[in-house]
């Protein structure tokens, strides 16, 4: 038989608990703890309407919202190390969102699914296989299947919690797999088998639009009209093209084991050459410097200097034939602090200065593409 709370009673017997007696509680061993206390609804309440939309708004506003949604409790289920999709997402649902709940007792698990968190205001401490880190407000953590970890959120911090059935990307995020991205590298290495225990972070400077996202998409998770569905996936495929867009810069990945595939490489290259170093590269993938020259060699045939600069010298064309910034600027956003440094090496590159280039807005014949 299934019991009802609204997501604000449960956080608030959670807390009261936490602070009473010192101790946490895992979801399902608070949902057995408030049926012995009959404090659990029989008869579900009503839902969120259809038709509501969450523009602007403030975190308070929102957490009202939230402390409203009505959640489904099954007590004297037992706490697990392995979770299954199925045991969480609702079966209609591709994608399901939840306020992740505060003073939880931190419990490593793993589950089949992708997790993505997404710290919407304050921090809280995340837990991954032997390694532990602060998340701070604007970091979006997305979770590989079969990766131990945990979440300890306190006070008045929010973390939303998405998760995503691994089946549902060969259909509804089909466009992001597509991409030559390190996000889309990431799914796509998970689906092919990958189990190796990693996550991707992005920062995001600007939470307001992913905010917005996130919250509609999280509304659509808890209505139950034939559209909630797929307005939920295209609201999740649109914060991926959000963090893409804005956010590629600060992706850092961890606990990647490459094997024999090197194209996670290049792509790290790709989004840090600015201000890359051939001993930060190494360092990052665990190599030593003279053995990753080799690979690097080996799958571009440019050694590591080359590959740079024939990055930033794309992206120096990109710059002069679609903006108008100055010399100086494209020199610095690229990755250079001299102008005059930029200028010798673009007259080596193309035969003539950036400012000869800028004029005649030819397009390059050799513009680099490193995974093409």
């Amino acid at each position: 038989m299934s019991y009802y709370i609204t997501c604000g009673e449960f956080q608030r017997h959670m807390k009261e608990y936490f602070e009473r007696t010192g101790n946490r509680m895992q979801f399902p061993e608070m949902a057995d703890y408030l049926h012995r206390k009959g404090l659990l609804l029989t008869e579900r309440p009503s839902q969120l309407p259809a038709a509501a939309m969450f523009g602007p708004m403030s975190d308070e506003e929102f957490e009202q919202i939230m402390d409203a949604i009505v959640i489904t409790l099954t007590p004297h289920l037992q706490t697990s190390a392995i979770v299954n999709e199925n045991d969480i997402i609702p079966t209609a649902r591709d994608v399901f969102i939840i306020r992740h709940p505060r003073y939880t007792r931190p419990y490593m698990h793993l589950h089949n699914y992708f997790e993505i968190n997404f710290v919407s205001s304050g921090s809280c401490t995340f837990y991954f296989e032997k390694e532990k880190r602060i998340l701070r407000e604007g970091e979006i953590c997305v979770i590989a299947p079969d990766s131990r970890h945990d979440l300890l959120i306190e006070d008045d911090s929010t973390v939303f919690c998405i998760m995503i059935r691994k089946s549902t990307f060969n259909t509804a995020f089909f466009s992001l797999l597509s991409q030559k991205d390190l996000l889309s590298y990431f799914f796509r290495t998970m689906l092919q088998g990958g189990t190796h225990p990693n996550y991707l972070l992005f920062f995001a400077k600007d939470t307001a639009w992913l905010k917005t996202i996130v919250r509609n998409a999280t509304g659509e998770s808890y209505k139950a009209d034939p559209y909630s569905n797929t307005c939920c996936i295209n609201w999740i495929n649109l914060m991926f093209a959000t963090l893409l867009r804005n956010y590629s810069q600060t992706l850092q990945f961890y606990n990647y084991q490459m094997g024999s595939d090197f194209t996670l490489v290049l792509q790290y290259i790709q989004y840090n050459y600015r201000t890359l170093t051939l001993s930060s590269l190494a360092q990052f993938f665990h190599y030593s410097e003279p053995h990753l020259c080799t690979l690097i060699k080996q799958n571009t045939g440019h050694n590591f200097s080359e590959l740079v600069k024939q990055l930033r010298m794309a992206d120096a064309v990109s710059l002069l034939e679609n903006t108008n910034l100055k010399i100086s600027e494209i020199a610095s956003r690229i990755g250079y602090h001299s102008p005059d440094h930029f200028s010798r090496i673009f007259r080596q590159t193309y035969g003539m200065s950036p400012q000869e280039y800028k004029k005649k807005r030819c397009p390059a014949e050799d513009t680099f593409i490193p995974f093409a």
